[in-house]
């Protein structure tokens, strides 16, 4: 069997044609998903990137698998523990360790593992290629040894080859010689003035007046913007962003074609998929992804696999589900302790089955957890990582997928509904936890989010810089005296 996993960071699958985006962006991903099974409802249980991934390769939730971070304790998986033998035990395998036990030889092109510490992202890996820019590089330094690699797995009968590419995500870089094919194509309807005025009296990481990671340092770059102050910023914003996912989308042309100069397209399996989406607009947040919702947790997922149909799934599933389906399809046995499900079956036989409801997590930029069910997704915020977000937010997902329309208080039923769901799952997880602990709780006595410790002052200093003292003075009232606000978790 050969396997290709394309993984492009940060993709938000609704600006994918195939996803039905007005824009071209994805003219090479388009054309593989008409042989491919697209699943809509794909969610991701942790984010971002590193819990992502955690998440995906271990085929456990964060709250079993401890890695759901950007730094401080819960940015490292737990360890096994007495049950490790001289290797890891059958039973907690990573996604990648059991393909290579099993006769494939297994490699990846990424920055993923040295740009966040993430070394157990190795275990199962045959052959790594690191380019050693920690995220920053463009296909362009990537692609090629990817190529070889193909060419180099090609002459072994079953590989896999896990291809990662970073352009949709910030800083906006695409090289300056592509020229930006959108310049003179609208934005999208939902996107107005409106929204826009009311973002500018709000505040927060990359909200609309501080869209960059450090707007008292950073300086845009060529595809972006200081503040958004209106539509115009908002196309110079957006078209970065999508100039980004297809220039990543020309890359993965080139990929195919070689499978296809090889001979082994048809007979090879192609996924294609993200770590998270990305926030543009969706809860003041710009060009990030900060948040346990349908945005930052809703990834692309697209399976071409030799003798399935084509067709497409609307059934819920986490992002490990597929990496425990995937096991099933190459005839493989999922780990015990994983919490991924394989819908191996159901994927044959075409079949829309999946999860009852989806829980997600995020704590790197906030800490949340969010119930997924039916039309609806409840947020609740824990801590939120200096963003003007309230403790409880309800959105009907079919008719609101921007997340505009807060009905928390139209909807109470549907509040204790999503509560209740939230709480019985927590205390299962709880239960069935080695560790007896919930490490969304542990962040939260840590300092909360990660990217947000310590920043209140370079915050309201900023806002005091661009004459916005009144940000400046609700910020301070609202934070003061919060722990991990005001000082750094070494301070």
């Amino acid at each position: 069997m050969k396997i290709l996993l394309i993984d492009i960071d940060t993709l938000r699958p609704d600006h994918l044609g195939c996803y039905g985006y007005h824009r071209n962006t994805s003219s090479h991903i388009d054309s593989i998903c008409k042989d491919s099974v697209r699943f809509t409802q794909c969610f991701a249980s942790d984010t971002p990137c590193l819990p992502s991934r955690a998440a995906f390769h271990s085929g456990r939730f964060g709250f079993h698998n401890g890695a759901i971070n950007h730094g401080g304790a819960y940015a490292d998986k737990y360890k096994e523990g007495i049950t490790r033998k001289f290797h890891t035990s059958e039973e907690n395998r990573q996604f990648v360790e059991v393909l290579r036990r099993n006769g494939y030889y297994t490699a990846s092109v990424t920055s993923f593992a040295d740009r966040h510490s993430a070394w157990w992202f190795y275990a199962g890996f045959n052959e790594i290629y690191n380019c050693g820019k920690d995220g920053h590089e463009t296909a362009d330094e990537v692609t090629p040894k990817a190529l070889e690699m193909l060419d180099n797995s090609n002459k072994k009968e079953n590989w896999f080859l896990h291809y990662n590419i970073w352009d949709p995500h910030r800083p906006y870089r695409t090289p300056k010689y592509v020229e930006n094919p959108f310049k003179d194509e609208p934005i999208a309807t939902w996107v107005t003035q409106e929204m826009i005025d009311k973002h500018q009296q709000s505040f927060g990481p990359h909200s609309a007046n501080a869209p960059l990671d450090a707007p008292w340092l950073d300086k845009p770059t060529h595809r972006e913007v200081k503040e958004i102050k209106n539509l115009d910023d908002y196309k110079t914003w957006i078209d970065g962003y999508d100039v980004g996912i297809r220039y990543a989308d020309a890359h993965v042309g080139k990929m195919v074609q070689k499978l296809k100069d090889l001979g082994i397209y048809e007979e090879t399996a192609i996924i294609i998929t993200s770590d998270h989406g990305e926030n543009q607009g969706e809860l003041n947040i710009y060009g990030d992804h900060h948040t346990a919702d349908l945005i930052t947790n809703r990834v692309p997922m697209i399976i071409k696999w030799p003798g399935v149909e084509p067709g497409r799934n609307s059934a819920f599933h986490y992002q490990f589900d597929i990496s425990a389906t995937i096991l099933g399809l190459a005839g493989l046995v999922v780990p015990g302790k994983w919490d991924g499900k394989s819908f191996k079956d159901a994927f044959l036989r075409s079949s829309e089955n999946g999860r009852e409801f989806l829980i997600l997590s995020h704590a790197p930029w906030s800490c949340q957890r969010s119930v997924l069910f039916g039309d609806h997704i409840l947020i609740r915020t824990y801590m939120d990582g200096l963003k003007e977000l309230p403790e409880y937010m309800l959105f009907n997902w079919k008719k609101d997928p921007h997340e505009l329309n807060n009905l928390v208080d139209q909807k109470p039923e549907f509040i204790d509904k999503g509560r209740s769901i939230l709480n019985d799952w927590e205390r299962e997880q709880l239960a069935s936890s080695k560790e007896h602990e919930d490490p969304m709780r542990k962040v939260i006595e840590e300092g909360g989010p990660f990217h947000t410790r310590g920043n209140l002052p370079e915050y309201i200093i900023y806002y005091q810089s661009i004459n916005r003292q009144e940000i400046a003075e609700k910020m301070r009232k609202r934070y003061t005296g919060i722990k991990g606000y005001e000082k750094g978790v070494d301070e």
